[in-house]
């Protein structure tokens, strides 16, 4: 059976220039399913969880039709791809709820390095344990789906140098953190950062992977890798999910544990320190990154390790009818993430401007040709 998934999608609302512009307030009153962020210029939406993938697309592309719909009543406004403020606006924070404490305590202490947009991925996993064996696995991988998805080479329209600006800038919360080896570990160790002040809540917990639930940390029933940039490509983000999901469905039928006694070379504490260095190789060259295996120490380019696991998970899709679901994975290791592509373009003498108008433009046709296709109303 497959696993229950569901995506937070957080996006920038902005004119088709790309300059962002902030109406998290009328957005949050007048449409169903969206949320606020600290910043006014990001919006939230959440899908149900699902099984099937077919499922999973509409509930994508139908809340983002509903914004597109909403925005044109006031105006020319659109929805940006990327992850970061490409084209302008990191130098000031705008609050979407002025009133909220724990907003104010992030804007004065992240600025706007904490306004970008990306997409958390969530599995249901219901057993604390088995939940906690994935989260250590996929922790020493989130590396290769921030390498799929990287999205903000931009910023204040200029070339960062990074791939994922947005992960290089982001506050990772707090700045260390251990491969939980159990759920008791987890649970000490939240309530040890809340006692110390480093964490706010168990909300602040801003890593590339986390274990999710209810009532945290006691329980939990869901993996969320909050490493990606934001994938605007609906079919792009299917395929990294599934990617995600035939690992985990491996991982749970093999009952595989990366800490097993001769699994990896290294011990814990080693391996969280090869993660953090792997995700920022990740974050600044995405899929021509030279990482470091968890297992061997080996050296291995982040898309010669993806197309490995691709490999690996192949036959599993098939057995699991979402073969079809993971092709698109190809397309990307082939033709490069959406960074790379403006970056092509960038380098073919196109201003950051130009690129991320054209990327909107596409976006907002191809979109809109997908929700034909899906019989969604305002398409």
């Amino acid at each position: 059976m497959l696993l229950t998934k569901g995506f937070e999608i957080e996006l920038f609302t902005s004119t088709p220039q790309g300059q962002a512009v902030g109406f998290a307030d009328r957005i949050v009153a007048s449409l169903d399913g969206f949320v606020r962020e600290p910043d006014s210029r990001n919006v939230e939406y959440t899908t149900a969880p699902f099984r099937q993938y077919e499922q999973l697309l509409i509930a994508l592309v139908e809340p983002r039709q509903r914004l597109r719909h909403y925005l044109k009543t006031f105006g020319d406004y659109t929805i940006m791809p990327g992850s970061t403020l490409s084209l302008g606006g990191s130098d000031r924070f705008c609050r979407s709820d002025p009133q909220n404490p724990y907003h104010g305590y992030i804007e004065q202490t992240y600025g706007t390095k904490v306004v970008t947009a990306s997409v958390h991925i969530n599995l249901g996993i219901s057993d604390s344990e088995d939940l906690m064996r994935a989260c250590r696995l996929i922790r020493l991988e989130a590396p290769l789906y921030l390498a799929l998805s990287a999205a903000s080479p931009f910023l204040d329209g200029k070339l960062t140098g990074s791939h994922s600006t947005r992960w290089q800038m982001f506050p990772k919360t707090p700045v260390q953190v251990p491969l939980f080896i159990s759920h008791r570990h987890y649970i000490d160790w939240t309530n040890e950062q809340l006692q110390l002040g480093i964490m706010q809540n168990v909300r602040h917990l801003w890593s590339a992977v986390r274990p999710n639930g209810d009532r945290r940390p006691y329980d939990l029933n869901r993996l969320e890798m909050r490493i990606c940039d934001l994938v605007y490509d609906p079919l792009a983000l299917l395929a990294i999910t599934t990617l995600l999901e035939m690992r985990l469905i491996w991982l749970l039928e093999q009952n595989f544990d990366p800490i097993s006694p001769g699994v990896s070379v290294f011990t814990p504490e080693e391996l969280a320190g090869i993660t953090d260095q792997n995700e920022m190789s990740a974050a600044q060259s995405s899929l021509e990154a030279e990482l470091i295996h968890w297992q061997t120490g080996e050296k291995i380019l982040a898309r010669t390790w993806i197309e490995n696991l691709y490999e690996e998970v192949k036959a599993i899709a098939k057995t699991k009818g979402t073969l079809c679901f993971l092709l698109p994975l190809q397309k990307i290791l082939k033709q490069g993430n959406e960074a790379q592509n403006w970056l092509k373009d960038y380098g073919a003498g196109s201003s950051p401007d130009q690129v991320m108008r054209e990327v909107m433009q596409q976006t907002t046709f191809s979109e809109n040709q997908l929700a034909i296709d899906l019989g969604l109303s305002h398409a």
